[in-house]
């Protein structure tokens, strides 16, 4: 069993670079770059919200989130994203890589295009839309 492992490794090791290296490459990057958007996107959205939802010209600081709500927005995203990675994990070796890849692409796209379209009537109800899809 060693001795296939270690022909198999060499044979990677000497196989030319062919566009599926690249496009494998681009396809595990732009992953990568999507999450680490949304992940660190938020910082500079939670000034806007506060200035839309949270203006009181009475406080000190008029136009921020509470720290409670700021603190849920941006930690919602870190939980969602550890059990994303364990439950998505598991899911990948039951189904497979390339599929469950495919399916958490498309959770990202839907779950960040609906986070930009969080809707309520009110500060709270759009906190707690944009926190669920967030997560």
């Amino acid at each position: 069993m060693a001795r296939k492992q270690l022909e198999l490794l060499t044979a990677l090791d000497l196989a030319r670079t062919q566009w599926y290296h690249f496009t494998a490459i681009l396809i595990a990057g732009m992953g990568f770059f999507t999450d680490a958007y949304d992940l660190f996107c938020i910082s500079l959205i939670t000034k806007l919200l506060g200035r839309l939802y949270y203006t009181d010209l009475n406080k000190p600081k008029p136009g921020t989130l509470p720290p409670r709500v700021s603190a849920s927005v941006t930690g919602v995203a870190l939980c969602g994203t550890l059990a994303g990675q364990l439950f998505f994990g598991w899911l990948g070796d039951k189904m497979g890589r390339k599929q469950v890849y495919g399916i958490t692409l498309i959770l990202m796209i839907v779950c960040s295009i609906a986070s930009g379209l969080s809707i309520g009537s009110s500060p709270k109800a759009v906190m707690a839309t944009l926190c669920f899809f967030r997560f």
